[in-house]
């Protein structure tokens, strides 16, 4: 799987969600405690108290969540010991910070009465509460790699069965062609054949990995264009643009092979007399983007085109795999969008977060 980077890891965002909500809590609690037990002390006293408290039981948490003999426990097990742990650390822990802070003698972290007894129990139920949020966002958390996984090997699933679908069709008319060339034209028979081989081997290799780079990506390109400009001739002009500072630029295999499939079999092919299609990346901030423009027939009426990063359709089972691939990938951050161009064609733009 292609790692994506970010500038704010989720698991951060996660727990400053939880700091933040967890501190929120605590403030409404010492306004609950002191209506409960005012002879605790002030508001202010108390606040300072329930924060201390609650800061020492979250940064338990967290540091336990990262114990790799804890995470090898059944979740159950795991969150009773946390809370074990957490619960007494965090009391006894927060007491001692507070006293420290408010410049109070350290020695009456236990109290003894009715209030404190009180106080007591209100912060095994807030803690209980607390371990419960945390151990559900955990679980919410593990089903949403899941699914996530799942939707990425269903995707990578989908894109072998249409290299097994698409690789034959084009192999068949290519080797078609070839017999035709042979008596008619053995040199142009050999370079059909040396195309046929450096894009039989790039798909070799495409297949065997999960990513690629974008200078392999369009060698693929240009030798099954080379192919496509000799059995089309003339009618088939093609231009390859890949500036050399994102030569190295990580992307799936094979995601920019079905647009150029695409805008040639329903473009460029049916359409009488010269055509031309143009791969273009550059790149944008945030990432790279990639446009395939084609000169052909163009979107027909029940494929409307799409103006915005993500909106819009986009019909056929090449292009919705890689919609579905982008999507599976990276999410919201990348898009495919179709464009119809003036006279006549198509714009296929691929946006990929770096």
């Amino acid at each position: 799987m292609i790692s994506v980077d970010s500038s704010i890891p989720a698991r951060w965002l996660g727990a400053a969600r939880l700091t933040a909500g967890s501190f929120l809590l605590c403030a409404i609690a010492a306004g609950l405690l002191f209506w409960a037990a005012p002879a605790l002390g002030t508001l202010a006293r108390l606040f300072v108290f329930i924060e201390c408290v609650g800061m020492v039981f979250i940064a338990c948490i967290a540091v336990l969540g990262r114990s790799r003999r804890l995470l090898r426990m059944r979740a159950l097990s795991r969150w009773l010991l946390t809370g074990a742990i957490a619960i007494p650390s965090g009391y006894f822990g927060g007491h001692l910070v507070a006293l420290l802070i408010l410049d109070e003698p350290v020695g009456g972290v236990v109290g003894h009465g009715t209030d404190y007894m009180v106080a007591f129990a209100f912060g095994l139920v807030l803690a209980a509460f607390v371990l419960y949020v945390a151990a559900t966002r955990d679980q919410l958390a593990k089903e949403a790699v899941a699914r996530s996984d799942a939707q990425r090997l269903a995707t990578e699933s989908e894109l072998r069965l249409l290299r097994a679908q698409l690789e034959p069709h084009m192999l068949f008319n290519t080797l078609a062609n070839l017999h035709s060339l042979v008596d008619e034209d053995p040199r142009q028979a050999q370079r059909m054949i040396d195309q046929l081989i450096v894009y039989l081997r790039s798909t070799h290799a495409a297949s065997r990995g999960e990513v690629t780079t974008l200078q392999s990506e369009f060698a693929q390109l240009r030798a099954y264009l080379e192919i496509m400009c000799l059995r089309m001739g003339p009618r088939l002009a093609y231009r390859l643009e890949l500036p050399a500072e994102l030569e190295r630029f990580a992307i799936p295999p094979m995601l920019l092979q079905p647009l150029v499939e695409n805008a040639i079999k329903h473009g460029l092919e049916p359409k009488l007399g010269a055509g031309s299609i143009d791969v273009l990346a550059r790149s944008i901030e945030g990432g790279i983007e990639v446009a395939i423009d084609d000169t052909g027939l163009g979107l027909s009426p029940h494929q409307p085109a799409s103006r915005g990063d993500n909106a819009g359709k986009v019909c056929g089972s090449g292009l919705e795999n890689v919609r579905d691939r982008l999507q599976a990938l990276y999410g919201l951050r990348a898009s495919l969008t179709l464009q119809s161009r003036s006279p006549c064609g198509v714009r296929a733009v691929v946006r990929i977060p770096s």
